[in-house]
């Protein structure tokens, strides 16, 4: 039976349609601040979602790939230089792409854990990144943080390119979300969740399974943090690579409903 139903089109058409056509509504630039901030944290929570709410692995080091994303386009700005304008939210996705694959060891590592251990792991490895955001000063800035040069949008419409970007990152991660979810890795997952040594004792390959959602959802979180950066121009390490990014996200994702597709858009 097909995934896609009528009420699903509409719901959605509805909703990005909206989202759309919000810029052009409320053209006003502290709004489109706002709703800049909005959807990124929908799209942290989803991109958290597809971890922690289908696994049930609270990551609670997401925002260390964040910091992660963000520096990556800040450094790519001082020491190759990619050209302002509209070029940067075209290197998001490889930010991501980048991101995701090289956190499979780190995976691989963490998720042979499980319950609170692997939420203090995950912890632990924002601080870690946090500490080196710090210290590797001829690459980051250290305190002193890392200026990306401003690019010239039009004054009265300067914001509304960082939203679209941050809202195609969004939707990307929204699709991702409801694919996975009726897809069978996403079932894998549902059962890992319910019970991962009976998933594991009728077939189901745990540790790729739960490696693979880890990658995907923290590329996600890093594309985001790209473009996070992008938009706020000026990074320090210590908003760069925030605990409170992760609280953020993870609050948003449990109070809309943690596991659903559309919770952590509600959330936000």
């Amino acid at each position: 039976m097909s995934r896609v139903t009528r009420a699903g089109l509409l719901r959605g058409g509805l909703v990005f349609g909206a989202l759309v056509a919000f810029p052009f509504v409320f053209p006003a630039q502290w709004v489109i601040n706002i709703a800049i901030f909005t959807v990124m944290y929908a799209g942290l929570a989803t991109a958290w979602n597809l971890l922690g709410g289908y696994s049930g692995y609270l990551s609670l080091g997401h925002a260390a790939f964040f910091g992660i994303g963000a520096y990556a386009i800040a450094i790519t700005f001082t020491h190759i230089g990619i050209g302002a304008g509209y070029k940067p939210f075209f290197f998001l996705p490889l930010v991501g792409i980048a991101v995701g694959i090289g956190s499979v060891p780190l995976a691989w590592i963490a998720l042979r854990t499980r319950a609170a251990t692997f939420a203090i792991v995950t912890l632990t490895l924002l601080f870690v990144v946090q500490q080196l955001a710090f210290n590797l000063t001829h690459l980051t800035g250290g305190s002193q943080g890392l200026a990306i040069p401003e690019p010239q949008f039009n004054v009265s419409s300067y914001n509304n390119p960082f939203y679209f970007a941050m809202l195609g990152v969004f939707a990307l991660a929204l699709f991702t979300c409801w694919w996975v979810r009726g897809s069978k890795l996403g079932l894998m997952l549902l059962s890992i969740r319910e019970d991962e040594d009976r998933a594991c004792g009728v077939g189901v390959k745990a540790t790729w399974v739960k490696v693979i959602a880890f990658a995907v959802s923290v590329g996600f979180t890093a594309m985001i943090g790209g473009a996070w950066a992008y938009y706020i121009s000026f990074i320090y390490p210590q908003f760069a690579v925030d605990p409170l990014v992760t609280i953020g996200a993870v609050l948003m994702a449990f109070l809309g409903g943690k596991g659903t597709v559309w919770g952590p858009t509600v959330g936000a």
